[in-house]
């Protein structure tokens, strides 16, 4: 019996939680099925609620330094975890992931410059190219037996061309899934360091990995892929901490951390906040049991949507390696995606994340979160058969 009660329900409603808000669901979706946002619905590791509360019995909130035992903390966290060594100096501090990213985007290319996606993939990244007037390069992933992979040929020809400067990598992959391996990383890393571009890694799934799948960072394969990485990390996904924690950014190249903390300081992006800092040393330091009975969970809600799915035989899983987040593909309903999407929301009553969000490739598809309560999943599910045969 598990000491962590993830069939607890709890009321996301009862705070302003974006994956229950108007602004997600949109009018009339207060029943919907609340499977977009990517967070979980599962009460956070016991010990980051006692270092929350411990820091708040302390009653002053005035300004802080980063406490010295956070940064330690994730060190040791790599090591163990994930075999990656990194040393101190090399990892900075910022207040989310999406803000390294961008800033990684601003620093180290011009407008008009090419960053490389591989679609399906993150949302955020078109914004982030948009936004900086950056063009966007597409690397479509290639769908093969219903598994996703690299195309070496088109990123080389890409790569190649000499407006390309940045491969926005997200590892492990989302929406579909995959943890990049270290021959298919190598591969990748070759290219970028024939053509001179700058891998900007966003690697906030790689602790929810499931058994017979390991993440490999890319900047722990070899010294010369380091140098020419930035990595972002959070514990945000890992430890349902999303509101409450910041981000940290490795950055092994001397003189292109030099620029991120120049950045860091010209936009006064330096204050710490005292509850994301105690939060995520408590999840470093003591959250691994709550991690790995959380990412058991997820993997019996997989099961349970898995056997689900083959008994509708025009909707499949795309078997996830990894997050908890599945990647469904609807196309053999033969629905455009608007269609689709009317489909799951007004019959099925699924406010899940509509597949064109992540770029063209993903028409046909739908992502949805299966961090919930399996009963809730369960009943889901039985709304999707009852829309998929009336469809």
């Amino acid at each position: 019996m598990t000491q962590f009660d993830f069939d607890k329900p709890v009321d996301r409603r009862a705070v302003p939680a974006l994956k229950t808000h108007r602004i997600v669901l949109g009018d009339g979706g207060e029943q919907f099925f609340a499977a977009g946002v990517a967070d979980m619905d599962f009460e956070v590791a016991p010990p980051i609620m006692e270092a929350l509360r411990t820091r708040l019995d302390h009653s002053v909130f005035g300004y802080e330094a980063v406490p010295g035992g956070l940064v330690p903390a994730l060190q040791n966290w790599l090591s163990l975890r994930h075999g990656w060594d990194v040393p101190a100096e090399q990892i900075l501090r910022a207040p989310n992931a999406l803000n390294s990213l961008a800033m990684a985007v601003s620093l180290f290319t011009g407008p008009g410059d090419g960053i490389i996606v591989q679609p399906p993939v993150f949302f955020d990244f078109y914004d982030i190219i948009r936004e900086n007037h950056r063009t966007l390069v597409r690397n479509p992933l290639i769908l093969d037996g219903g598994r996703y992979e690299l195309d070496f040929d088109g990123f080389e020809a890409l790569a190649a061309q000499p407006a390309s400067k940045i491969l926005l990598l997200c590892n492990p992959h989302n929406p579909v899934g995959r943890v990049w391996t270290r021959a298919e990383l190598t591969r990748l890393g070759d290219i970028c360091l024939r053509h001179g571009i700058l891998v900007v890694s966003d690697d906030l799934h790689a602790d929810i990995v499931y058994p017979g799948h390991t993440y490999q960072p890319f900047a722990a394969i070899s010294p010369a892929f380091a140098k020419d990485s930035v990595t972002v990390l959070s514990p945000a996904k890992s430890f349902n901490i999303a509101s409450c924690c910041s981000a940290f950014t490795v950055v092994p190249d001397a003189d292109r951390r030099a620029a991120f903390q120049a950045e860091n300081s010209r936009l006064t992006v330096n204050k710490n906040n005292a509850f994301a800092n105690v939060a995520m040393e408590a999840a470093y330091r003591e959250g691994k049991p709550w991690l790995e009975a959380v990412i058991r969970y997820i993997q019996g809600n997989l099961k349970l949507l898995r056997d689900r799915l083959t008994e509708m035989p025009l909707v499949n899983l795309i078997e996830p390696e990894a997050t908890f987040l599945a990647w469904i593909d609807f196309r053999g309903l033969g629905l455009d995606p608007d269609h689709l999407h009317a489909v799951l929301r007004q019959d099925a009553r699924w406010a899940a994340t509509r597949g064109v969000s992540f770029g063209p490739e993903g028409a046909g598809f739908m992502r949805l979160n299966i961090a919930c309560r399996r009963a809730l999943l369960a009943q889901a599910l039985d709304n999707l058969e009852d829309a998929v045969q009336h469809s």
